[in-house]
């Protein structure tokens, strides 16, 4: 199971970058942001599985890939901001890293408005 392989190389990981934090923060900080990239890159290839079919369902359902786009955009806002405040954590800003959360919110707001939109307008179809 890859999982496992993700789990195995993330906890030696931790471990190298706690021994490296007493000595050398800077570089246990770079392996930290290197190890959260390696991952992500593992994860790619499920990402676009998980893409695929979601086009599929959404061609099947008869429904516009302009709000399956704008669905893929919010989540990929709220994983990349995620990532970011995590990262900020790790070097010990947590205040950083709580403005990076709130523009990830902020961001995911704008990119919603379209989808609120399509709503309330259905919504407003069945009122008579």
């Amino acid at each position: 199971m890859e999982i496992l392989q993700i789990v195995a190389f993330a906890l030696i990981a931790t471990i190298l970058v706690v021994l490296l934090k007493e000595h050398r923060p800077v570089l246990a900080m770079q392996l930290s942001i290197v190890v959260g990239v390696v991952i992500f890159l593992r994860l790619i290839r499920y990402l676009s599985l998980v893409l695929e079919f979601l086009t599929g369902m959404t061609m099947q359902a008869n429904i516009s890939l302009v709000y399956l786009n704008i669905l893929l955009k919010i989540v990929g806002i709220a994983y990349i901001a995620e990532f970011g405040a995590q990262i900020c954590r790790d070097a010990g800003e947590g205040a950083t890293a709580g403005k990076v959360e709130f523009a990830g919110k902020l961001f995911i707001l704008v990119m919603a408005l379209p989808l609120i939109s399509a709503v309330l307008e259905t919504i407003l179809k069945f009122i008579p």
